[in-house]
C-alpha cells in the first residue's frame, strides 16, 4: 500500500464559486486601479483653477461675517445682523440686501 494521502478534488459546484470569487477579485482590483488612475490624473488641475480672493473686503462698521460664497465677478458675505452684502471682486461693497426673519406661528 501507498503512505501518500490521495487529494480528492472540488466538487464541481465548489470549483465554479471559486472562479466566480478569482473573477470578483480581478474586477475589484482593476476597478480600484481606474478609480485611482481617473483621480491622480484630473486632481491637479483643480489648484489651477482656484479662485482669487482680493487682499481685503471693505466691511460696513459693525458687520461680522457668517458666511462667504463666490460668483463670476461677485463675492458674497452674510452678516450675524442678517445681511447680505455684495462685493466686487477688488473687494469694493457693490449692494447689500437685508434678510427679512421668519414670522414665528
Amino acid at each position: 500500500m501507498t503512505d501518500t494521502p490521495i487529494e480528492p478534488g472540488l466538487p464541481p459546484s465548489l470549483r465554479l464559486l471559486k472562479g466566480l470569487v478569482i473573477v470578483l477579485m480581478i474586477t475589484m482590483i482593476v476597478g480600484v486601479i481606474t478609480v485611482v488612475a481617473l483621480l491622480v490624473t484630473r486632481m491637479p488641475d483643480m489648484r489651477a483653477r482656484a479662485p482669487e480672493l482680493p487682499t481685503s473686503l471693505q466691511m460696513p462698521s459693525g458687520a461680522v461675517a457668517q458666511a462667504v460664497t463666490m460668483g463670476t465677478g461677485w463675492i458674497g458675505v452674510v452678516t450675524t445682523d442678517q445681511r447680505i452684502l455684495i462685493f466686487t471682486p477688488q473687494g469694493q461693497l457693490q449692494q447689500e440686501i437685508a434678510i427679512a426673519p421668519n414670522p414665528v406661528p
